[in-house]
Protein backbone atom coordinates (compact mmCIF):
# COMPACT_ATOMS: atom_id res chain seq x y z
CA UNK A 1 0.00 0.00 0.00
CA UNK A 2 2.97 2.02 0.73
CA UNK A 3 4.35 1.31 -2.93
CA UNK A 4 1.10 2.52 -4.15
CA UNK A 5 0.86 5.84 -2.69
CA UNK A 6 4.19 6.83 -3.55
CA UNK A 7 3.00 6.25 -7.38
CA UNK A 8 0.57 8.97 -6.62
CA UNK A 9 1.45 12.07 -8.72
CA UNK A 10 0.20 14.36 -5.79
CA UNK A 11 2.38 12.63 -3.28
CA UNK A 12 5.38 12.71 -5.54
CA UNK A 13 4.82 16.40 -6.34
CA UNK A 14 4.87 17.12 -1.98
CA UNK A 15 7.29 15.41 -1.88
CA UNK A 16 9.46 17.03 -4.52
CA UNK A 17 8.59 20.26 -2.77
CA UNK A 18 9.41 19.68 0.46
CA UNK A 19 12.81 18.42 -0.91
CA UNK A 20 13.41 21.23 -3.44
CA UNK A 21 12.04 24.06 -0.89
CA UNK A 22 14.34 22.26 2.18
CA UNK A 23 17.47 22.51 -0.08
CA UNK A 24 17.20 25.95 -1.87
CA UNK A 25 15.86 27.93 1.13
CA UNK A 26 17.47 26.48 4.16
CA UNK A 27 20.77 24.44 2.87
CA UNK A 28 21.81 27.27 0.53
CA UNK A 29 20.39 30.14 1.15
CA UNK A 30 23.67 32.25 2.21
CA UNK A 31 25.11 30.63 -0.78
CA UNK A 32 24.05 32.93 -4.28
CA UNK A 33 25.39 29.90 -6.80
CA UNK A 34 24.44 27.14 -4.79
CA UNK A 35 20.99 28.11 -4.30
CA UNK A 36 20.83 29.06 -8.27
CA UNK A 37 21.82 25.58 -9.07
CA UNK A 38 19.60 23.87 -6.76
CA UNK A 39 16.52 25.68 -7.50
CA UNK A 40 17.17 25.19 -11.60
CA UNK A 41 17.84 21.31 -10.80
CA UNK A 42 14.24 21.57 -8.66
CA UNK A 43 12.47 23.49 -11.69
CA UNK A 44 14.27 20.35 -14.18
CA UNK A 45 12.64 17.84 -11.49
CA UNK A 46 9.46 19.44 -11.47
CA UNK A 47 8.73 19.58 -15.25
CA UNK A 48 10.12 15.97 -15.63
CA UNK A 49 7.74 14.82 -12.75
CA UNK A 50 4.77 16.90 -14.74
CA UNK A 51 5.64 16.00 -18.23
CA UNK A 52 5.97 12.19 -16.69
CA UNK A 53 2.46 12.37 -15.09
CA UNK A 54 0.64 13.97 -18.83
CA UNK A 55 0.63 17.17 -16.98
CA UNK A 56 1.46 19.79 -19.31
CA UNK A 57 2.48 23.41 -17.67
CA UNK A 58 2.41 25.60 -20.07
CA UNK A 59 -1.20 24.44 -21.89
CA UNK A 60 -4.47 24.95 -20.45
CA UNK A 61 -6.03 21.96 -18.22
CA UNK A 62 -8.79 19.26 -20.48
CA UNK A 63 -12.20 20.27 -18.85
CA UNK A 64 -13.39 16.27 -18.82
CA UNK A 65 -10.92 15.92 -15.73
CA UNK A 66 -12.32 15.52 -12.23
CA UNK A 67 -12.45 18.30 -9.76
CA UNK A 68 -9.63 17.20 -7.47
CA UNK A 69 -7.18 16.59 -10.73
CA UNK A 70 -8.32 20.12 -11.93
CA UNK A 71 -7.08 21.89 -8.55
CA UNK A 72 -3.94 19.47 -7.90
CA UNK A 73 -3.01 20.58 -11.79
CA UNK A 74 -3.41 24.16 -11.16
CA UNK A 75 -1.70 23.95 -8.15
CA UNK A 76 1.27 22.72 -9.56
CA UNK A 77 1.25 24.93 -13.01
CA UNK A 78 1.52 27.64 -10.20
CA UNK A 79 4.23 26.33 -8.56
CA UNK A 80 5.87 25.41 -11.62
CA UNK A 81 5.42 28.98 -13.01
CA UNK A 82 6.61 30.10 -9.77
CA UNK A 83 9.70 28.55 -9.71
CA UNK A 84 10.42 29.01 -13.45
CA UNK A 85 10.45 33.22 -12.69
CA UNK A 86 12.45 32.40 -9.18
CA UNK A 87 15.10 30.86 -11.76
CA UNK A 88 15.71 33.39 -13.93
CA UNK A 89 15.30 36.51 -11.70
CA UNK A 90 18.02 34.53 -9.70
CA UNK A 91 19.88 34.50 -13.18
CA UNK A 92 19.90 38.06 -13.49
CA UNK A 93 20.84 38.91 -9.81
CA UNK A 94 23.72 37.11 -10.01
CA UNK A 95 24.93 37.38 -14.03
CA UNK A 96 23.10 41.11 -15.33
CA UNK A 97 26.22 42.94 -13.47
CA UNK A 98 27.42 45.63 -15.30
CA UNK A 99 31.10 46.09 -15.45
CA UNK A 100 31.19 44.36 -12.07
CA UNK A 101 29.59 47.63 -10.53
CA UNK A 102 25.66 45.66 -8.94
CA UNK A 103 24.24 49.50 -8.46
CA UNK A 104 24.48 50.94 -11.67
CA UNK A 105 22.48 47.94 -13.00
CA UNK A 106 20.16 47.46 -10.22
CA UNK A 107 17.31 49.81 -12.24
CA UNK A 108 17.49 47.27 -15.74
CA UNK A 109 18.16 44.50 -13.35
CA UNK A 110 14.41 45.87 -10.98
CA UNK A 111 12.93 46.15 -15.04
CA UNK A 112 13.71 42.70 -16.29
CA UNK A 113 12.48 41.03 -13.02
CA UNK A 114 9.12 43.24 -13.39
CA UNK A 115 8.85 41.88 -16.69
CA UNK A 116 9.67 38.39 -15.91
CA UNK A 117 7.03 38.65 -12.76
CA UNK A 118 4.43 39.67 -15.29
CA UNK A 119 5.18 37.12 -17.53
CA UNK A 120 4.68 34.24 -14.89
CA UNK A 121 1.40 36.33 -13.49
CA UNK A 122 -0.05 36.09 -17.40
CA UNK A 123 0.87 32.64 -17.87
CA UNK A 124 -1.19 31.94 -15.19
CA UNK A 125 -4.28 33.55 -15.57
CA UNK A 126 -4.23 31.91 -19.22
CA UNK A 127 -2.78 28.58 -18.32
CA UNK A 128 -4.28 27.45 -15.32
CA UNK A 129 -7.69 29.75 -14.89
CA UNK A 130 -8.24 29.72 -18.98
CA UNK A 131 -8.83 33.64 -18.83
CA UNK A 132 -7.94 34.93 -22.40
CA UNK A 133 -4.91 37.49 -21.58
CA UNK A 134 -5.82 39.43 -24.62
CA UNK A 135 -8.84 40.20 -23.35
CA UNK A 136 -8.17 41.24 -20.21
CA UNK A 137 -5.45 43.76 -21.18
CA UNK A 138 -7.80 45.00 -23.74
CA UNK A 139 -10.68 45.79 -20.72
CA UNK A 140 -8.43 46.98 -18.96
CA UNK A 141 -7.27 50.16 -21.13
CA UNK A 142 -9.42 52.75 -19.67
CA UNK A 143 -7.75 51.76 -16.09
CA UNK A 144 -4.21 51.72 -17.56
CA UNK A 145 -5.46 55.09 -19.08
CA UNK A 146 -6.13 56.45 -16.08
CA UNK A 147 -3.45 54.95 -13.91
CA UNK A 148 -1.17 56.67 -16.75
CA UNK A 149 -2.45 60.20 -16.15
CA UNK A 150 -2.29 60.13 -12.38
CA UNK A 151 1.00 58.76 -12.19
CA UNK A 152 2.61 60.55 -15.07
CA UNK A 153 5.33 63.20 -13.07
CA UNK A 154 6.55 59.36 -11.29
CA UNK A 155 6.48 57.24 -14.50
CA UNK A 156 7.99 60.19 -16.41
CA UNK A 157 11.20 59.51 -14.08
CA UNK A 158 10.92 56.01 -14.28
CA UNK A 159 11.16 56.04 -18.17
CA UNK A 160 13.94 58.90 -17.84
CA UNK A 161 15.86 56.73 -15.43
CA UNK A 162 15.53 53.95 -17.99
CA UNK A 163 17.16 55.95 -20.66
CA UNK A 164 19.91 57.00 -18.34
CA UNK A 165 20.78 53.82 -17.65
CA UNK A 166 20.56 52.56 -21.35
CA UNK A 167 22.71 55.66 -22.61
CA UNK A 168 25.02 55.76 -19.22
CA UNK A 169 26.01 59.08 -19.73
CA UNK A 170 27.58 59.09 -16.13
CA UNK A 171 28.40 55.99 -13.70
CA UNK A 172 27.99 55.79 -10.10
CA UNK A 173 31.29 57.61 -8.92
CA UNK A 174 31.83 59.96 -11.29
CA UNK A 175 31.50 63.54 -11.23
CA UNK A 176 29.11 65.69 -13.04
CA UNK A 177 28.15 69.34 -13.22
CA UNK A 178 24.30 70.12 -14.45
CA UNK A 179 23.38 73.50 -16.57
CA UNK A 180 22.49 75.32 -13.82
CA UNK A 181 25.96 74.91 -12.02
CA UNK A 182 24.59 72.34 -9.60
CA UNK A 183 27.35 69.19 -9.12
CA UNK A 184 28.69 66.66 -7.00
CA UNK A 185 29.82 62.61 -7.75
CA UNK A 186 26.69 60.25 -8.38
CA UNK A 187 26.26 58.18 -5.32
CA UNK A 188 23.10 56.38 -6.15
CA UNK A 189 20.46 55.86 -9.19
CA UNK A 190 17.35 55.03 -8.62
CA UNK A 191 13.87 54.44 -10.21
CA UNK A 192 12.91 57.59 -9.77
CA UNK A 193 15.88 59.71 -9.13
CA UNK A 194 19.71 60.53 -8.67
CA UNK A 195 21.53 61.57 -6.02
CA UNK A 196 24.49 63.55 -5.71
CA UNK A 197 27.03 64.38 -3.31
CA UNK A 198 28.80 67.53 -3.55
CA UNK A 199 31.55 69.81 -2.45
CA UNK A 200 29.99 70.72 1.00
CA UNK A 201 29.14 66.68 1.49
CA UNK A 202 25.73 67.66 0.99
CA UNK A 203 23.06 64.92 -0.73
CA UNK A 204 21.47 66.21 -3.95
CA UNK A 205 18.30 64.77 -5.23
CA UNK A 206 17.46 65.12 -8.71
CA UNK A 207 14.52 63.44 -10.69
CA UNK A 208 15.78 61.63 -13.80
CA UNK A 209 13.17 63.68 -15.81
CA UNK A 210 14.86 66.53 -15.19
CA UNK A 211 18.93 65.49 -16.03
CA UNK A 212 16.95 63.90 -19.08
CA UNK A 213 16.22 67.09 -20.24
CA UNK A 214 19.63 68.87 -18.97
CA UNK A 215 22.79 69.56 -20.71
CA UNK A 216 25.29 68.01 -18.02
CA UNK A 217 28.98 67.36 -18.34
CA UNK A 218 30.46 64.24 -17.22
CA UNK A 219 34.09 65.44 -15.37
CA UNK A 220 35.36 61.81 -14.99
CA UNK A 221 34.85 60.34 -18.66
CA UNK A 222 36.59 59.55 -20.50
CA UNK A 223 38.70 58.93 -17.08
CA UNK A 224 39.19 60.50 -13.92
CA UNK A 225 42.11 63.05 -14.80
CA UNK A 226 40.49 66.61 -14.85
CA UNK A 227 41.63 69.68 -16.50
CA UNK A 228 41.53 72.47 -14.97
CA UNK A 229 43.58 76.28 -15.85
CA UNK A 230 45.20 79.50 -14.07
CA UNK A 231 44.85 82.88 -15.15
CA UNK A 232 47.69 85.35 -14.44
CA UNK A 233 48.50 89.19 -15.06
CA UNK A 234 52.14 89.64 -14.66
CA UNK A 235 53.21 93.54 -15.38
CA UNK A 236 54.96 94.20 -18.74
CA UNK A 237 58.20 95.09 -17.66
CA UNK A 238 60.29 92.06 -19.34
CA UNK A 239 59.32 90.08 -22.95
CA UNK A 240 56.33 87.78 -22.74
CA UNK A 241 58.60 84.93 -23.78
CA UNK A 242 60.47 85.13 -20.82
CA UNK A 243 56.99 85.75 -18.70
CA UNK A 244 56.05 82.73 -20.24
CA UNK A 245 59.18 80.70 -19.09
CA UNK A 246 58.87 81.90 -15.62
CA UNK A 247 55.14 80.38 -15.58
CA UNK A 248 56.67 77.19 -16.87
CA UNK A 249 58.79 76.88 -14.43
CA UNK A 250 55.50 77.17 -12.20
CA UNK A 251 53.88 74.08 -13.85
CA UNK A 252 57.25 72.19 -14.06
CA UNK A 253 57.46 72.34 -10.08
CA UNK A 254 54.29 71.54 -8.89
CA UNK A 255 53.97 68.38 -6.90
CA UNK A 256 50.16 68.38 -7.54
CA UNK A 257 49.75 67.71 -11.21
CA UNK A 258 49.81 65.78 -14.02
CA UNK A 259 53.49 65.67 -15.85
CA UNK A 260 51.64 63.95 -18.82
CA UNK A 261 50.02 65.15 -20.86
CA UNK A 262 52.60 68.47 -20.42
CA UNK A 263 50.56 71.39 -18.83
CA UNK A 264 51.31 74.34 -21.17
CA UNK A 265 50.96 78.03 -20.97
CA UNK A 266 49.64 80.78 -23.05
CA UNK A 267 49.61 84.32 -23.66
CA UNK A 268 46.35 85.78 -23.73
CA UNK A 269 46.73 89.48 -24.35
CA UNK A 270 49.32 91.83 -23.72
CA UNK A 271 48.67 96.00 -23.59
CA UNK A 272 49.78 98.73 -21.32
CA UNK A 273 48.54 97.27 -18.00
CA UNK A 274 49.69 93.98 -18.00
CA UNK A 275 50.44 90.65 -20.03
CA UNK A 276 47.64 87.96 -19.56
CA UNK A 277 48.34 84.12 -19.36
CA UNK A 278 47.08 81.19 -18.85
CA UNK A 279 48.43 78.24 -17.36
CA UNK A 280 46.46 74.86 -18.36
CA UNK A 281 47.36 71.70 -16.51
CA UNK A 282 45.48 68.39 -15.01
CA UNK A 283 44.86 66.77 -11.93
CA UNK A 284 44.21 63.33 -11.32
CA UNK A 285 40.66 63.66 -9.93
CA UNK A 286 38.78 66.65 -9.49
CA UNK A 287 39.15 66.50 -6.24
CA UNK A 288 42.60 67.44 -5.97
CA UNK A 289 41.83 70.62 -8.32
CA UNK A 290 41.62 73.31 -5.20
CA UNK A 291 45.05 71.71 -4.16
CA UNK A 292 47.41 72.06 -7.21
CA UNK A 293 45.41 75.94 -7.79
CA UNK A 294 46.73 76.54 -3.76
CA UNK A 295 50.11 75.03 -5.06
CA UNK A 296 50.48 76.76 -7.68
CA UNK A 297 49.00 80.08 -6.45
CA UNK A 298 52.35 79.84 -4.14
CA UNK A 299 54.39 78.82 -6.51
CA UNK A 300 53.63 81.75 -8.69
CA UNK A 301 54.44 84.40 -5.94
CA UNK A 302 57.80 82.29 -5.57
CA UNK A 303 58.96 82.22 -8.89
CA UNK A 304 58.22 85.20 -10.11
CA UNK A 305 59.51 87.40 -7.16
CA UNK A 306 62.83 85.45 -7.99
CA UNK A 307 62.34 86.40 -11.25
CA UNK A 308 61.64 89.92 -10.68
CA UNK A 309 58.92 89.88 -12.03
CA UNK A 310 55.21 92.11 -10.78
CA UNK A 311 51.71 90.93 -10.55
CA UNK A 312 49.06 93.15 -12.09
CA UNK A 313 45.88 93.52 -11.19
CA UNK A 314 42.34 92.83 -12.53
CA UNK A 315 41.53 94.70 -16.17
CA UNK A 316 40.19 97.95 -16.27
CA UNK A 317 42.05 98.99 -12.97
CA UNK A 318 44.35 101.70 -12.75
CA UNK A 319 47.68 100.80 -11.29
CA UNK A 320 49.35 102.93 -8.45
CA UNK A 321 52.91 103.25 -7.35
CA UNK A 322 53.21 100.71 -4.26
CA UNK A 323 54.07 102.63 -0.58
CA UNK A 324 56.80 101.27 0.67
CA UNK A 325 56.22 99.86 3.97
CA UNK A 326 58.25 100.13 7.30
CA UNK A 327 61.22 97.65 6.86
CA UNK A 328 62.40 95.67 9.85
CA UNK A 329 66.37 96.72 10.69
CA UNK A 330 67.70 93.63 8.49
CA UNK A 331 65.46 94.22 5.94
CA UNK A 332 66.46 97.81 5.67
CA UNK A 333 70.39 96.78 5.58
CA UNK A 334 69.74 93.97 2.90
CA UNK A 335 68.09 94.11 -0.15
CA UNK A 336 65.35 91.93 -1.71
CA UNK A 337 67.13 88.71 -2.86
CA UNK A 338 70.10 88.71 -1.54
CA UNK A 339 71.12 85.72 0.26
CA UNK A 340 70.35 87.83 3.74
CA UNK A 341 66.15 87.38 2.36
CA UNK A 342 66.91 83.55 1.24
CA UNK A 343 68.20 82.95 4.81
CA UNK A 344 65.66 84.50 6.69
CA UNK A 345 62.96 82.45 4.42
CA UNK A 346 64.33 79.04 5.61
CA UNK A 347 61.79 77.97 8.11
CA UNK A 348 64.79 75.91 9.64
CA UNK A 349 66.86 78.97 10.61
CA UNK A 350 63.81 80.47 12.28
CA UNK A 351 64.94 80.44 15.95
CA UNK A 352 68.62 82.52 14.15
CA UNK A 353 69.22 85.86 15.69
CA UNK A 354 69.62 88.80 12.77
CA UNK A 355 73.53 89.02 13.30
CA UNK A 356 73.21 84.87 12.95
CA UNK A 357 71.52 85.16 9.64
CA UNK A 358 73.78 87.78 8.62
CA UNK A 359 76.90 85.74 9.32
CA UNK A 360 75.46 82.69 7.15
CA UNK A 361 74.58 85.31 3.76
CA UNK A 362 77.71 87.00 4.17
CA UNK A 363 79.44 83.79 3.53
CA UNK A 364 77.09 82.14 1.07
CA UNK A 365 78.13 80.59 -1.97
CA UNK A 366 76.45 81.28 -5.39
CA UNK A 367 76.40 78.36 -7.57
CA UNK A 368 74.76 77.57 -11.52
CA UNK A 369 73.76 74.40 -12.90
CA UNK A 370 72.54 74.09 -16.67
CA UNK A 371 69.20 72.31 -17.53
CA UNK A 372 69.67 68.22 -16.50
CA UNK A 373 72.71 68.70 -15.19
CA UNK A 374 73.25 66.25 -11.60
CA UNK A 375 73.99 68.26 -8.76
CA UNK A 376 73.94 65.68 -6.46
CA UNK A 377 73.64 61.61 -6.55
CA UNK A 378 71.63 59.33 -4.58
CA UNK A 379 73.61 58.42 -1.09
CA UNK A 380 75.96 61.19 -1.67
CA UNK A 381 76.45 62.99 1.86
CA UNK A 382 76.48 66.68 0.98
CA UNK A 383 78.58 68.80 3.84
CA UNK A 384 76.28 71.98 2.44
CA UNK A 385 72.82 73.19 2.76
CA UNK A 386 71.73 74.27 -0.74
CA UNK A 387 68.59 77.20 -1.42
CA UNK A 388 67.34 77.20 -5.02
CA UNK A 389 67.20 80.53 -5.62
CA UNK A 390 65.71 80.26 -9.07
CA UNK A 391 64.40 77.13 -11.36
CA UNK A 392 63.52 73.82 -10.92
CA UNK A 393 65.07 71.03 -9.10
CA UNK A 394 64.12 67.02 -9.06
CA UNK A 395 64.26 64.35 -6.19
CA UNK A 396 64.56 61.05 -8.11
CA UNK A 397 65.26 57.77 -5.82
CA UNK A 398 66.81 54.67 -7.47
CA UNK A 399 64.80 51.79 -6.50
CA UNK A 400 66.32 48.46 -8.53
CA UNK A 401 65.45 49.07 -12.29
CA UNK A 402 62.86 51.99 -11.10
CA UNK A 403 62.88 55.52 -10.86
CA UNK A 404 60.48 57.08 -8.36
CA UNK A 405 60.06 61.03 -8.53
CA UNK A 406 60.04 62.13 -4.82
CA UNK A 407 59.54 65.68 -5.15
CA UNK A 408 60.04 68.63 -7.12
CA UNK A 409 61.63 71.79 -5.74
CA UNK A 410 61.18 75.59 -6.39
CA UNK A 411 62.59 79.03 -4.88
CA UNK A 412 62.70 78.73 -1.69
CA UNK A 413 63.23 75.25 -1.41
CA UNK A 414 66.73 73.65 0.23
CA UNK A 415 68.05 69.96 0.25
CA UNK A 416 71.06 68.86 1.90
CA UNK A 417 70.22 69.30 5.46
CA UNK A 418 70.83 65.57 5.77
CA UNK A 419 74.32 65.36 5.35
CA UNK A 420 75.14 68.54 6.52
CA UNK A 421 72.75 68.13 10.13
CA UNK A 422 72.80 64.35 10.31
CA UNK A 423 75.63 62.88 8.04
CA UNK A 424 73.61 60.54 5.94
CA UNK A 425 73.25 60.51 2.22
CA UNK A 426 71.10 62.17 -0.34
CA UNK A 427 67.96 60.11 -0.52
CA UNK A 428 67.21 60.48 -4.12
CA UNK A 429 69.61 62.48 -6.52
CA UNK A 430 68.98 65.95 -7.68
CA UNK A 431 68.97 67.25 -11.19
CA UNK A 432 68.37 70.23 -12.28
CA UNK A 433 65.28 70.86 -14.96
CA UNK A 434 65.71 74.28 -15.48
CA UNK A 435 68.33 76.79 -15.71
CA UNK A 436 69.06 76.77 -11.78
CA UNK A 437 70.90 79.12 -8.98
CA UNK A 438 71.55 78.18 -5.79
CA UNK A 439 73.45 79.18 -2.69
CA UNK A 440 75.32 76.58 -0.35
CA UNK A 441 75.94 76.89 3.25
CA UNK A 442 78.94 74.67 4.01
CA UNK A 443 79.59 73.28 7.23
CA UNK A 444 82.56 75.64 7.74
CA UNK A 445 80.11 78.52 7.93
CA UNK A 446 77.70 76.48 10.50
CA UNK A 447 80.12 75.52 12.99
CA UNK A 448 81.13 79.18 14.34
CA UNK A 449 77.61 79.74 15.01
CA UNK A 450 77.01 76.47 16.66
CA UNK A 451 80.33 76.54 18.92
CA UNK A 452 79.13 79.93 20.11
CA UNK A 453 75.86 79.13 20.90
CA UNK A 454 75.33 75.22 21.65
CA UNK A 455 71.85 75.66 22.23
CA UNK A 456 71.39 76.25 18.58
CA UNK A 457 72.01 72.35 18.15
CA UNK A 458 68.46 71.51 20.72
CA UNK A 459 66.81 74.42 18.15
CA UNK A 460 68.37 72.60 15.01
CA UNK A 461 67.37 69.15 16.13
CA UNK A 462 63.46 70.42 17.12
CA UNK A 463 62.74 71.78 13.98
CA UNK A 464 64.44 69.05 11.74
CA UNK A 465 62.49 66.86 13.53
CA UNK A 466 58.97 68.72 12.86
CA UNK A 467 59.79 68.68 9.14
CA UNK A 468 61.08 64.73 8.74
CA UNK A 469 57.73 63.90 10.62
CA UNK A 470 55.76 66.03 7.68
CA UNK A 471 57.86 64.77 5.20
CA UNK A 472 58.86 61.82 5.35
CA UNK A 473 59.59 60.61 1.84
CA UNK A 474 62.61 63.20 1.76
CA UNK A 475 64.15 61.14 5.17
CA UNK A 476 64.14 57.26 4.36
CA UNK A 477 67.61 57.50 6.11
CA UNK A 478 66.43 58.88 9.19
CA UNK A 479 63.58 56.28 10.28
CA UNK A 480 66.31 55.38 13.40
CA UNK A 481 65.57 59.08 14.15
CA UNK A 482 61.89 59.14 14.10
CA UNK A 483 61.28 56.88 16.68
CA UNK A 484 61.40 57.28 20.39
CA UNK A 485 62.80 60.38 21.40
CA UNK A 486 63.17 62.58 18.14
CA UNK A 487 64.80 65.75 18.96
CA UNK A 488 67.32 64.54 21.69
CA UNK A 489 68.26 62.12 18.84
CA UNK A 490 69.17 64.91 16.07
CA UNK A 491 70.12 67.15 18.47
CA UNK A 492 73.03 64.63 19.61
CA UNK A 493 73.56 63.97 16.16
CA UNK A 494 74.14 67.43 15.46
CA UNK A 495 76.45 68.15 18.68
CA UNK A 496 78.63 64.76 17.60
CA UNK A 497 79.12 66.50 13.89
CA UNK A 498 79.69 69.43 15.15
CA UNK A 499 82.30 68.52 17.95
CA UNK A 500 80.44 70.17 20.94
CA UNK A 501 80.17 67.69 23.55
CA UNK A 502 82.35 69.74 25.65
CA UNK A 503 79.65 72.76 25.55
CA UNK A 504 77.19 70.19 26.70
Amino acid sequence: MSLALLDDPIVQFCILVVIGTFVSRVMLRHQRAGRLIGQAIFFVCLTLLLLYHGIIPYEPSPPQVSVTLRTFTGFAKIIWWINGAWVLIACVRLFLIFERKPREGRLLQDLIVGVIYLGAILSIVADVFSVPVGTLIATSGVFAIILGLALQSTLSDVFSGIALNLGRPYSVGDWIVLENDIQGRVVETNWRATQLLNGTNDLVVIPNSVLAKTRLTNLSSPDESHGATVTVRVQPTTLPSIVADVMQSVLISCNSIQKTPEPSVAINSIDGQAIELQLTFRVRDISQTMGAKNEIYDLLYRHSKAAGLKLAGPPGTIAFPMEHKAESPGEQQHAPGTPWRLVSNIPLFSSLTEDEKEHLASRMQRRTYRKDAVIAEQDAQLRALTIVRSGVVSITRREGHRQIELTRLAPGDYFGENGLLMGTGEVGTVRALTFVVTYEIGEECLAPLLHDRPALAEELGAIMAKRIDAEHHLFANADMLVHGTPVSSLSSRIKHLFQLQQHD
